[in-house]
């Protein structure tokens, strides 16, 4: 396994600084660090890759779409400037040195249409399969990450991510699981992370309120046997999110602080992680 850890937790806004996060992240032992594409610029992008490189870290980039890039959408203009954007988004990854980008891909995060779920869900794969030579030319994997109901009514379960995956139809387009989501959405982690088995491309940590992983009371032995279940080797990282009173927070519905301070946080995690995972 490779340990990460996402930037946002030390971030006030996206569009913070990650440069000044790196040594903090190296100086842990993190293997790399997780960063945003929110906000991030072709200049940025070249900028944060070297610096990344010089502090002995990789990297792994998340991302998602805004509503005016609706993949989703039944409006073809939308979908296509949806298609360009995450087109856009797997280059800049591949610019800042990474090869694996995830996140809230297949839809815009925070919309709602139940009545209209199968179709979304068909134009979203529909969308992602035009992806899959630009993503076999910078040589990345895009993972689409399931989220809890009160986030999407899209992809809330490991099947539905996986389901969408399968529809388009490329070996570079695979599945994000999360433990925070899970834990909403899964009657057995177990196995809901074991039937991701050859999709399972990137899987972020944290505990039931997103703090420490192993402070909280989710079944980590379940969502060990789950991960060699699936036969997953890949990147852990560590999404937390635990101060709050910031914009990136709020975005989050962070409103209160889950853990006291975030490098001691970070720290306490890779300890977890290292521990429970080998």
């Amino acid at each position: 396994m490779k340990y990460g850890i996402h930037a946002g937790l030390w971030q006030a806004r996206w569009t913070d600084e990650i440069t000044p996060i790196l040594k903090t992240v190296a100086d842990l032992g993190f293997d790399g660090v997780e960063v945003s594409l929110l906000g991030m610029s072709d200049e940025k992008a070249a900028a944060l890759g070297k610096a990344v490189r010089d502090h002995g870290l990789a990297v792994t980039c998340s991302d998602g779409l805004a509503p005016d890039k609706d993949i989703t959408s039944t409006d073809p203009d939308v979908r296509a400037a949806g298609v360009a954007y995450l087109e856009w988004a797997i280059a800049t990854t591949a610019r800042i040195g990474s090869r694996g980008l995830a996140g809230v891909v297949f839809a815009p995060w925070g919309q709602f249409d139940p009545l209209n779920k199968p179709a979304r869900a068909e134009r979203s794969a529909a969308s992602l399969a035009q992806l899959h030579d630009t993503l076999t030319a910078h040589e990345v994997t895009l993972g689409i990450e399931m989220l809890n109901r009160f986030e999407t009514d899209l992809v809330n379960t490991a099947a539905e991510a996986v389901a969408i995956s399968t529809a388009a139809e490329s070996e570079r387009i695979g599945v994000l699981l999360d433990t925070f989501h899970l834990n909403i959405e899964e009657k057995d982690i177990r196995a809901a992370i074991g039937s991701a088995k050859g999709k399972l491309s990137h899987f972020h940590v944290s505990d039931n309120d997103r703090g420490v992983p192993g402070s909280g009371h989710l079944p980590w032995d379940d969502v060990k046997a789950g991960l060699e279940d699936a036969h997953y080797d890949g990147w852990i990282v560590a999404e937390m999110f635990v101060i709050g009173g910031n914009p990136a927070s709020a975005d989050l519905n962070i409103w209160r602080n889950i853990e006291p301070d975030p490098t001691d946080a970070a720290k306490r995690a890779l300890a977890f992680m290292k521990k429970t995972f080998g």
